[in-house]
């Protein structure tokens, strides 16, 4: 595993294969701060409330059939020619963690981990993306979505702060 700093968003790192030819599992790091308290950031991380705040965001719920954030949920995205099944294995409000799982079938297995704590009036934000290959033939993939990953904080920021601005 190697690790670099990002100063503005934490630091990264990204685990590989042992040895060529085995699926690539891949860890990306950040945090930002959403300038709103605790209490109005925690449920812009679900996946329902997410759709306020994600350009493009529009889960399709399984269960519970009407949308509702909770543990255990089920929803389904499109991901270019695919679909992905998510499921959230941790909605704990009192821990301020969220975790999601989602696949994409016969390519790649993501595990997104939300932390976030109260920092005065605004919320500190930690998410880590991990992301194993279901084949090698996927390597490439989960790399460039890993490559992405590292980026996708500012972006986070962005779009979730200006959302916060304009609720004001």
């Amino acid at each position: 595993m190697t690790a670099s700093p990002n100063p503005l968003h934490g630091p990264l790192r990204t685990c590989g294969p042992a040895h060529a030819g085995e699926p690539l599992h891949t860890c990306e790091q950040f945090a930002f701060i959403a300038n709103a308290p605790l209490d109005v950031t925690w449920p812009l991380f679900g996946a329902e409330k997410e759709r306020v705040w994600a350009p493009g965001w529009n889960p399709v719920f399984v269960w519970p059939a009407a949308a509702f954030d909770q543990e255990g949920m089920v929803f389904k995205v499109p991901h270019g020619d695919k679909t992905a099944v998510w499921v959230n294995t941790v909605f704990d409000p009192a821990a301020h963690r969220i975790q999601y799982v989602y696949v994409l079938p016969d390519v790649v297995v993501t595990v997104i981990t939300l932390q976030l704590a109260p920092i005065a009036q605004s919320t500190h934000v930690a998410v880590t993306y991990s992301r194993t290959a279901l084949a090698a033939a996927a390597n490439d993939l989960v790399k460039e979505m890993a490559d992405q990953d590292r980026g996708a904080g500012r972006e986070w920021d962005l779009q979730i702060n200006t959302y916060l601005r304009q609720r004001r």
